[in-house]
């Protein structure tokens, strides 16, 4: 094992099933073993079984697409403003001197901390939890597109203008292919962000969602649901990144070489 010298393929399967398989074993010694209490926490077989219930029996599957929508919207929002934006700070110093400042200041400001606005302008329909989405992810999505715009080579710019280009075709021909890997890995990281508000979004004011689940449950101090809900979450943000990461490989696979 040396530093930065990657993993093959196989070997890297195994490590990561491994890591779930030794958490999954120190839950249930902890559990079965009676070192915790099951009204704290529950053993991983009752978590299992109260997971089929909720979905056989009390329409869990709605709650579970009520949320990937949630998520997916707001997030495809933010991202269709944001990408256009965020490269034209990253390409023209003037735009990004005028916006920098302000997306710099809202980007520290919590998403959750809006809801009450949000309530008092939107209600509590699906428009207040695509905006807690929208003004978590937004921000974020602008100020790192812009940075790796920013960052493309210099080499390459003034290659591309002593072959003629025109600002215009600099910028599509140029900065953005080049920005392109690194704008997927920023979408890819925010995307995972936005799971974190949806809940937030879910835990006042809604009648559906995985949110919605988890704060029912907490009354009852149902903690295998609870849990059942938080490895939902887990497994379609894992998928979700996977995804991401293949589609990445198959679109920019230049973007690997060196590495």
């Amino acid at each position: 094992m040396k530093p930065l010298v990657p993993v093959a393929p196989g070997t890297r399967v195994v490590l990561g099933i491994s890591f779930f398989v030794l958490f999954v074993a120190v839950w249930a010694a902890a559990t079965f073993g009676g070192f915790v209490s099951k009204t704290f926490l529950a053993d991983p077989w009752t978590m299992l079984v109260s997971g089929h219930t909720l979905l056989t029996e009390m329409g869990f599957g709605w709650d579970i697409l009520w949320t990937v929508w949630r998520v997916l919207g707001g997030f495809l929002i933010a991202a269709a403003i944001a990408l256009p934006l965020g490269v034209a700070m990253g390409a023209y110093k003037p735009v990004e001197a005028f916006f920098e400042p302000f997306v710099s200041f809202a980007r520290y400001l919590p998403a959750s901390a809006f809801i009450p606005l949000l309530i008092l302008w939107a209600g509590i329909g699906e428009a207040q939890k695509l905006a807690v989405i929208f003004i978590g992810s937004f921000f974020q999505l602008v100020l790192m597109i812009a940075v790796t715009v920013g960052n493309t080579r210099r080499d390459l710019v003034e290659a591309a203008y002593t072959l003629g280009v025109s600002d215009r075709g600099l910028i599509r021909r140029v900065l953005i292919p080049g920005a392109a890997p690194e704008i997927a890995e920023t979408l890819r990281m925010v995307l995972g962000w936005a799971w974190t508000y949806v809940i937030v979004a879910e835990l006042i004011g809604a009648s559906t969602g995985i949110g919605h689940m988890i704060t029912d449950s907490q009354a009852l101090l149902a903690t295998d649901q609870i849990i059942f809900g938080i490895i939902v979450i887990g497994l379609i943000g894992l998928v979700s990144d996977l995804l991401f990461k293949w589609a990445n490989r198959r679109l920019f696979p230049w973007a690997q070489l060196g590495r």
